[in-house]
Parts: structure tokens; sequence; C-alpha cells
């Protein structure tokens, strides 16, 4: 079950990586790939944390169910923003999903 966390994890980490990549390549080089980059890593973490809920229900420690609702609704967030971005880019989309990813590591980390 370890190996199986440890997996689901870091795929989960890729995906912020992959978020924050597109983001930046968006913005600083206007690259065609970052709006689907950052959907397909979206989906990514939003697969993979759900995943990630299911083992720690699993689990025998308490889960903390606020702080995952409001994880699952930023990482819905972000998947909304991305698929608007790939249907029509524009930096601000971008800006908005690396903002919301940024924030979801914070809510993961300090709650």
């Amino acid at each position: 079950m370890d190996f199986i966390y440890s997996v689901l994890a870091f795929l989960h980490l890729l995906g912020m990586a992959g978020i924050i990549a597109g983001f930046m390549l968006q913005l600083i080089a206007g690259h065609r790939s970052g709006p689907k980059s950052i959907l397909h890593s979206s989906l990514l973490q939003l697969v993979t944390g759900l995943l990630l809920l299911g083992l720690a229900e699993m689990g025998d420690d308490p889960v903390n169910h606020a702080k995952f609702g409001v994880k699952l609704v930023v990482a819905l967030a972000v998947v909304v923003v991305a698929v608007f971005n790939v249907r029509k880019p524009n930096t601000r989309l971008a800006i908005a999903a690396g903002a919301l990813a940024i924030a979801n590591v914070g809510v993961a980390v300090f709650v």
C-alpha cells in the first residue's frame, strides 16, 4: 500500500509541476503547448488527488474532509480554467490556473 501511495503522490506532484510549467510557458514564452500542458496536468492532479483521498479513507488515521473539500473545489476550478484556456488561449487564464495551483499547494501544506 505504501508503494501505491508513493506512486500516486509522485504523479500528483508531477501534475502540479506540469501546471506551473505550462503557466510559465504560456506567460513568458507565449508558447502554444502551455494550455494543453495545464489541462492535462490539472486532470492528472484531479485524478491522483481523488485516488489519494480514497487511500486516506481506507487508512486508520482520521481524514480532514474540510481540507480535501477545499482542495477538490480548487482543483475543479483549475480544470475549468484550463479547459477555457485551451479553447481560447489567454495569459490571464494561465495566470489564474497557476495561482489556483499554488493556492492548492498552500492548502495542502498549511491546513
